[in-house]
């Protein structure tokens, strides 16, 4: 343990001899990979492949170990259905990776017994939150929302005190950062590329999702009857965006099922009535489905709010607490969390406009 910290402190105290390049933490420069992993407070011996102390990268003369192509074909497969046994009955289903359903994955995964499934019909997960608006890179986060990025580690420009909004350079800056944690919890499980067809709904309850490959969900009318699978859970979230080939699916089935009269739609924008409406009608519409992000401006009505996000992150951490409350573990809404879970106050909790909400 001594060598560990000795090696960690001298990694960290070092510093790079290129602004572009880190020598330091480069197999390319010497640094062996088990120091690396060493360094980093993890072992070198992970899912039963072990790394050699003594291995560095010789770029003149690289080769990769030998592998049969069949092995790579198992490995992704098993894995795959061992996650769809896995999730084919589990706690959350959230429906849409966007920064609402990213947000409600990670305040959810902060209590590790609670199992999620997030459904994301693109290949890319992150809906809208790679970009800020008009495809410009900056994104816009009004305060006190920046305390959650803070949370995260998302570094940010802040004009001040007396500035209302701090300012990310790049949007997939918060995407990628939030992603990659969500990711690494091991009660999380993404499947992208999958689209949510239906909601499973007994006696007026949702109780999960139809689920379908995206590319299958969308080549239904060019050939015949492609069935989809399915995923019970004891909550689903809903997290589907504003209207579009994809947007508010969830919201729009309910509707056509009867379970909700009307989705009036989301009105033109207003940034400071919109992203206050959001966080504070964040809900559980019909038994079984709460709904979070611009899909509650679908079915309220309210606003919105054009290229500013502070509303999608505390709107899916609102619905992670009402999931949590839902499913009766301890949670932000009703006082239960205590002094025994402090990693899962609300990150901006202490703004009473969020708190009240």
């Amino acid at each position: 343990m001594a060598a560990m910290a000795t090696a960690t402190a001298s990694l960290s105290s070092a510093k790079p001899r290129s602004p572009f390049f880190d020598h330091h933490s480069s197999t390319f420069h010497g640094l062996s990979l088990h120091s690396h992993v060493a360094a980093a407070g993890r072992s070198p011996r992970h899912q039963g492949l072990s790394v050699s102390a003594s291995s560095k990268y010789d770029l003149e003369a690289f080769r990769f170990e030998p592998i049969k192509e069949s092995i790579v074909s198992r490995e992704m497969t098993r894995r795959y259905m061992t996650d769809m046994i896995t999730h084919a009955d589990t706690d959350v289903v959230i429906v849409g990776a966007g920064s609402a359903g990213l947000s409600c994955a990670y305040e959810l995964s902060k209590d590790p017994g609670v199992r999620v499934a997030i459904v994301e019909q693109s290949v890319s997960p992150g809906g809208g939150a790679w970009l800020g608006g008009q495809l410009f890179s900056a994104m816009v986060v009004r305060k006190p929302a920046h305390r959650f990025l803070d949370e995260l580690g998302v570094e940010y420009d802040d004009a001040g005190a007396e500035a209302s909004y701090v300012v990310i350079r790049h949007a997939a800056l918060f995407t990628s950062t939030i992603l990659s944690k969500v990711l690494a919890r091991p009660n999380v499980k993404l499947f992208n590329a999958v689209a949510a067809e239906d909601l499973i709904v007994r006696e007026g309850r949702v109780a999960g999702v139809v689920t379908n490959w995206a590319l299958v969900s969308l080549n239904h009318d060019t050939q015949s009857c492609m069935d989809p699978n399915v995923m019970e859970a004891r909550v689903v979230v809903s997290s589907c965006g504003h209207d579009g080939p994809f947007g508010a699916t969830g919201v729009k089935r309910l509707r056509s099922i009867g379970l909700v009269d009307n989705i009036p739609g989301m009105k033109a924008l207003d940034m400071n009535a919109a992203e206050d409406a959001i966080v504070r009608l964040t809900r559980e519409v019909v038994p079984g489905m709460i709904v979070t992000g611009m899909e509650v401006a679908e079915i309220e009505g309210s606003a919105r709010m054009g290229p500013t996000f502070g509303a999608m992150m505390i709107s899916g951490q609102k619905a992670a607490h009402l999931a949590l409350k839902a499913l009766g573990r301890p949670n932000a809404l009703d006082g239960s969390l205590g002094s025994l879970h402090p990693e899962m106050m609300l990150a901006s909790a202490e703004s009473s406009d969020v708190a009240d909400a």
